[in-house]
C-alpha cells in the first residue's frame, strides 16, 4: 500500500510526519501547480468546487509515482466535501486510476468506524499506544506551523527586507519536515521568533522605529484559506503590500476542535465563532458558513481595518455567509471584500483587487485620525 493524499497548504508537512513514523510508505504529491489544476479541471463535472478539482489533480499526479490509496478526511452536513472521497475515487476509475479511498469520517460519526480505518492505514506492527503518541505528535507540529506561519504573517509588513522574510519562512517550513522530537519543533518556532527580532531591531536602529501596519483578517472556506495556490497567495501578497494578516482557521485550531473535540485547543482556537455568529447566523449551515460569520465579528471586535472573505465558486455555506457579511460591515463599520475563486481566477486580477482595497482601508485610516476617539470607539462597538 502506497498512501496519497490531497494537497492544502502545509497540511503535506504532517500527514507526511504522521505515516513516515507509523512506517507507512508515503507518496507526497508534487506542490500544487497550473498543470495539476488543469488535470483534475479535465476529468472533474463542471460544476465542481476548486479545492475538488484540484485534488483530483493531486492524485493523477500522485498516481504517477506509484500512489494506489487516498486518505482524505470525511465531512458531515450541507456541504460536498462529504462526498468528496467516493466521487472522486469513481472519476478516478473511470479515467484509468485504480484507487482505494480510505475515508476518515469525524469523530461524531462512527467511532468503531474510524478506529477501524486509522488501524487499517496504520497497519497491524503499530501499536495503538504507538498510533495516538504518533498522531498527538503530529499535531504538536501542526501547532508550530501555525505559530511559524504567524509570526511571518506580522514580520511581512514591518521587515523591509522582503526576500530574506520569506526565505526565513522556507527554511523553517524545511527544518519542520524533519524534526521529530518536541524539543526540535520548540527550537524551530523560537529561531524564528529570535531571527525575527533581530532584523526589527536592526531596522529600527537604522531607520527609527516604524509604524503600526494595517491589520486585516481573512476568513472563509477552510482549503481556500489554507492553500497559497488556491488564493493567489493571498496572505503573502497583502504582506508586500504593508498589512499585517491574520485567519480565522488555522489547521491546528480546526484539528483541536472537530478531531480533539476541544480537548486540545491548538493554535488560535474557534470556540467562540458560534457565539458571535449567533445574532446574525445562529444556525449551523455546513462547512464553515457559521465560522465565518462569528470569526468576522471577532476581526471587528479586535479592531482590525478590514476583512477579506476567500471561497470557492459554488460553495453554498460561503455563499450564506457571503450573504450576511454585508450586514456584520454595516453593523461593525468594517469594510470587507469577498473574493470568489475557481479555475478561471488570474493572479493578475486579484492582486489589483487586493491593492484597491488596501487603498480603500489606509485612506479610511487617515480619515478616521481626524476623527475624535469617542467617535471611533463607538464606531467599533458591534
Amino acid at each position: 500500500m502506497k498512501v496519497t493524499f490531497p494537497h492544502m497548504g502545509n497540511v503535506w508537512i504532517i500527514i507526511k510526519t504522521l505515516f513516515e513514523m507509523l512506517n507507512v510508505e508515503v507518496i507526497v504529491p508534487p506542490l500544487t501547480s497550473k498543470k495539476t489544476l488543469d488535470l483534475g479541471t479535465k476529468i472533474s463535472p463542471e460544476s465542481a468546487c476548486l479545492p475538488f478539482k484540484i485534488n483530483l489533480g493531486n492524485y493523477i499526479e500522485a498516481a504517477q509515482e506509484g500512489a494506489d490509496t487516498i486518505a482524505i478526511t470525511g465531512g458531515i452536513g450541507p456541504c460536498r466535501f462529504g462526498y468528496y472521497g467516493e466521487l472522486q475515487r469513481q472519476i478516478l476509475k473511470d479515467a484509468g486510476y485504480s484507487y482505494e479511498a480510505v475515508i476518515l469520517e469525524p469523530p461524531d460519526g462512527s467511532i468503531p468506524g474510524l478506529l477501524k480505518r486509522i488501524r487499517y492505514l496504520a497497519g497491524n506492527h503499530n501499536s495503538w499506544g504507538r498510533i495516538m503518541k504518533t498522531i498527538y505528535f503530529a499535531y504538536q507540529k501542526s501547532v508550530a506551523i501555525d505559530r511559524v506561519e504567524d509570526l511571518i504573517h506580522a514580520a511581512r509588513p514591518r521587515l523591509e527586507n522582503k526576500p530574506a522574510t520569506e526565505l526565513l519562512y522556507q527554511k523553517a517550513l524545511a527544518s519542520l519536515v524533519s524534526v521529530t522530537s518536541y524539543r526540535g519543533l520548540e527550537e524551530v518556532v523560537r529561531s524564528v521568533q529570535q531571527e525575527i527580532a533581530e532584523r526589527q531591531a536592526v531596522q529600527n536602529y537604522q531607520s527609527g522605529s516604524g509604524s503600526d501596519p494595517l491589520r486585516i483578517g481573512i476568513v472563509g472556506e477552510i482549503y481556500t484559506i489554507l492553500d497559497p495556490f488556491s488564493s493567489a497567495d493571498i496572505e503573502k501578497q497583502l504582506g508586500f503590500l504593508g498589512a499585517e494578516v491574520d485567519r480565522s482557521i488555522y489547521l491546528s485550531g480546526w484539528v483541536g476542535k472537530h478531531v480533539f473535540q476541544g480537548l486540545a485547543k491548538g493554535y488560535r482556537s474557534m470556540k467562540s465563532y458560534p457565539r458571535l455568529a449567533k445574532p446574525y447566523l445562529g444556525h449551523f449551515v455546513g462547512g464553515h458558513g457559521q465560522e465565518t460569520v462569528g470569526s468576522a465579528v471577532k476581526f471587528a471586535q479586535k479592531g482590525y481595518d478590514g476583512i477579506i472573505q476567500i471561497l470557492p465558486l459554488t460553495c453554498m455555506p460561503e455563499i450564506v455567509a457571503a450573504g450576511i457579511l454585508p450586514r456584520i460591515q454595516e453593523a461593525c463599520n468594517i469594510p470587507v471584500m469577498t473574493l470568489t475563486v475557481d479555475e478561471h481566477t488570474g493572479n493578475a486580477g486579484i492582486q489589483t483587487r487586493l491593492e484597491a482595497f488596501v487603498d480603500l482601508l489606509e485612506r479610511s485610516n487617515c480619515l478616521r485620525k481626524k476623527v475624535p476617539k469617542e467617535l471611533v470607539s463607538l464606531e467599533r462597538m458591534c
